[in-house]
């Protein structure tokens, strides 16, 4: 046993160990539509259907709030963003936020945290810039949970690759475009989902 011990010591030097290689995170298919279950804050759940269309430069969040009424956000790689409801007292606001839509690779750069389980999942995990947290199936590359720095925790129900969401839901109404700026500006009050 002795000897064995000594044989494995002197030949550990000459072992050469190479670095771990760091897994990136998957980009974004260019399509996809996904079911996500939001824990907004300790008081606000939500639940949002996700259509995410890079080829059409479209980010459509359709957005239930616990009790609440149903919120459309029609998000344009322009920058342009209308959050509106429907119905008999639809109401409509408009805001530019200067920046598009996530692009599909839009975790480049960010820095690898290791491996967690959340939700169930083994997943790889990512920062970036201090402002998002992504968790990543480490066997199916989906993703699985993302969290922002001011708390609100999303999770991924489903995911459905090249899924296209029809025209009719996208095009904002028609009293998005007849309504004044300080009507738009009370309507994008704090109920506003964040922006990543």
């Amino acid at each position: 046993m002795i000897r064995l011990l000594t044989f494995l010591l002197l030949l550990a030097p000459s072992f050469q160990f190479t670095d771990t290689i760091i897994p990136t995170p998957t980009p974004w298919p260019e399509r996809f539509h996904a079911l996500l279950y939001m824990n907004v804050s300790s008081s606000v759940l939500q639940i949002t259907n996700l259509w995410y269309d890079w080829p059409r430069g479209l980010n459509v969040n359709i957005m239930q709030k616990q009790l609440g009424v149903l919120l459309y956000d029609i998000e344009w790689n322009n920058g342009t963003s209308f959050y509106f409801t429907l119905g008999e007292n639809g109401s409509c606001g408009i805001m530019d936020f200067g920046v598009g839509i996530p692009r599909p690779d839009f975790l480049d750069g960010a820095n690898y945290l290791g491996t967690e389980i959340t939700d169930g999942f083994l997943c790889n995990v990512w920062e970036k810039v201090d402002f998002i947290w992504y968790y990543e199936d480490v066997q199916t590359k989906r993703p699985v949970r993302w969290d922002f720095y001011d708390g609100i925790s999303t999770h991924v129900m489903t995911f459905e690759v090249g899924a296209v969401l029809d025209d009719s839901i996208i095009q904002a109404p028609s009293y998005c475009f007849t309504q004044d700026t300080d009507t738009n500006s009370k309507f994008l009050g704090s109920s506003l989902p964040k922006k990543f």
